[in-house]
């Protein structure tokens, strides 16, 4: 049996099959710098601003977006996406709590060097985070994310602001692979990624787009 079709059951791989135009354009975008994106912190729940690079990277990606006529914008509701939307050019249509970056737990302002000092094999994707979401409910909710937007797709883009692990669980699930392929899925601050459609099959057009203003993953 064809596990894409039960996205609900235990098994990871893939959202519910859907068929998709050649037309399909789905714009992922994460937000700009902020001081502890630079430092390297996990930034979950915590709703912090953009550093003024962040601004700049953020108001710079107006001239890749001149000619995108979204049918639909969605942001997180923290402010960092918030504000990298309205800078970019955009207004958003809605606030979508899924699109909210992983909640990190106790790791909530540690980096993962910092983590690594006492487990060396740490990576979030197979370890998790104690006190937090696990990889099957950042999953879910971007499986949830996939299938508001699928119905707007045939009318045009959708431009979604979201967070770094979040867009890159995003990105693995448009294609059918299970949330921790998002591991492979680099992607600076910034940067938007173009997610397509080839034969009504979901495809990656363009990944971690360069930022003109630069960025850091």
């Amino acid at each position: 049996m064809d596990q894409r079709h039960h996205p609900n059951e235990a098994d990871p791989v893939g959202p519910a099959s859907f068929v998709l135009p050649d037309s399909t354009r789905l714009w992922i975008v994460r937000h700009g710098e902020t001081e502890w994106s630079k430092a390297g912190w996990h930034t979950g729940r915590t709703d912090v601003p953009l550093l003024p690079e962040g601004e700049t990277q953020a108001s710079a990606l107006q001239p890749i977006f001149a000619d995108v006529h979204p049918v639909l914008v969605l942001s997180s509701p923290r402010q960092r996406a918030r504000r990298t939307a309205e800078l970019a050019g955009f207004t958003v249509d809605d606030i979508d709590e899924d699109l909210s970056e992983w909640d990190y737990g106790d790791f909530e302002r540690i980096s993962s060097h910092e983590i690594r000092k006492t487990d060396p094999t740490w990576q979030i994707w197979t370890h998790g985070v104690p006190n937090g979401e696990t990889i099957e409910q950042i999953s879910a909710r971007a499986d949830r994310v996939i299938a508001r937007v699928v119905p707007h797709l045939a009318k045009g883009p959708v431009v979604l602001f979201s967070h770094g692990h979040m867009s890159r669980v995003l990105g693995a699930r448009w294609i059918g692979l299970p949330a921790s392929a998002g591991a492979n899925f680099l992607l600076s601050t910034a940067a938007p990624s173009l997610l397509g459609a080839q034969y009504g099959s979901p495809a990656i057009t363009h990944w971690n787009i360069p930022n003109p203003a630069g960025g850091t993953a």
